[in-house]
């Protein structure tokens, strides 16, 4: 019982400083990059004031997430800085407890937090991402988008596979024209049936119509089966030019669902989707930075001349630089393919894993 109550009153030094980042770090944030977006909103684009506040409330999801990483680094530094400055964790160890049994209420909340932000991730970030640019293109910078987009992915779904899924290097339009061409068509199994191929292809109104182009027949599963050209083939998707653009979304608008069919229609079309890749393992990465900065965090609090919250803060800080620096430099040599996507995703939280065990094991010595 006496060890319940005492992982009640860990978590609760916890808890106040990690609320206190949460509202600190989105603060920063806010201060830095999205306020300045809001007033140009206004003074550019004359937005009226409540769909400007529409677009803030919609950018908070993204940027709240971000902040838990940091949160849980200073909450687990600030408490057990607390608890070593009052001499409370002599008395503990004292009574045949390790740090690591102490700490251990914090890495279970710190693992819990990491779950969840994978989920809030997945199913909150991209819909209030996607709504936030929604209000941005069409009612605040009036449907401003460019004559040709780069990048083109159309998909049709069969309930939960693909039916159809269709990549264009380019689309323009005013010529309302997409160039390179590939589509891929699945069977009700969601199994690869058919490629083709073609040049370009032009809207006459009611459909979209590929000229030369040729259609590779994979159903035997086995490779080629049968090769056919064509001068002019439908293609088998149904979206209108308008469509076409307001369906174009940024890879942080997307859902790791979403991305997988964007990798794979890029892979079809050899584009390189390094971009793509490393967004969806950060997906599960960054999140887990909870995690890992609880490692790193809890021991850190117990080292001598710590008591100073300015001095957590400011150590807080530092680490976070670091951290985000190593992630930021990895996550250009995956991108660039000097190194494998979910390697370059993995670096950094592999190396904070490999400091905070380190730290755990100094201070339980």
């Amino acid at each position: 019982m006496r060890l319940r109550l005492l992982d009640k009153y860990i978590l609760k030094a916890f808890v106040g400083p990690f609320l206190f980042g949460v509202f600190a770090f989105t603060s920063i944030f806010i201060g830095t990059g999205t306020l300045f977006r809001i007033a140009q909103y206004i003074t550019e684009y004359g937005a009226p004031l409540l769909l400007v506040m529409k677009a803030f409330f919609l950018a908070m999801p993204s940027i709240i997430l971000l902040t838990f990483p940091m949160s849980v680094l200073l909450g687990s530094l600030m408490a057990f800085s607390r608890l070593s400055s009052t001499s409370e964790i002599v008395v503990m160890r004292a009574g045949g407890l390790s740090f690591l049994r102490l700490a251990m209420p914090v890495y279970i909340l710190a693992l819990l937090i990491s779950i969840g932000a994978v989920a809030f991730n997945e199913f909150v970030v991209p819909r209030t991402n996607n709504m936030y640019q929604t209000i941005v293109r069409e009612e605040i910078m009036k449907n401003a988008s460019p004559q040709t987009q780069n990048h083109i992915v159309l998909k049709s779904m069969n309930g939960d596979n693909l039916s159809t899924l269709m990549y264009a290097k380019h689309y323009d339009s005013e010529s309302k024209k997409l160039s390179m061409i590939t589509v891929q068509q699945f069977n009700d199994k969601g199994e690869l049936q058919q490629v083709e191929n073609a040049e370009n292809a032009e809207w006459n109104g009611q459909v979209w119509v590929m000229h030369s182009g040729i259609i590779y027949d994979v159903s035997a599963g086995e490779g080629v089966e049968r090769t056919m050209k064509f001068k002019e083939q439908v293609l088998p998707i149904k979206s209108s030019p308008n469509e076409v653009q307001q369906d174009q979304r940024k890879p942080e608008e997307l859902t790791i669902k979403e991305l997988r069919h964007q990798i794979k229609a890029y892979k079809a079309a050899y584009t390189n989707s390094n971009k793509l890749e490393m967004e969806m393992y950060q997906r599960f990465t960054i999140p887990l930075a909870s995690f890992v900065f609880a490692l790193v965090g809890a021991p850190l609090g117990l080292q001598k001349q710590r008591s100073s919250s300015s001095i957590g803060f400011g150590i807080s800080i530092l680490i976070i630089f670091i951290y985000y620096g190593v992630m930021t430099f990895a996550g250009a040599l995956g991108k660039g393919g000097a190194l494998p996507t979910w390697m370059a995703a993995m670096i950094p939280d592999t190396l904070g894993i490999i400091a905070g065990l380190y730290l755990n094991w100094r201070v339980s010595r």
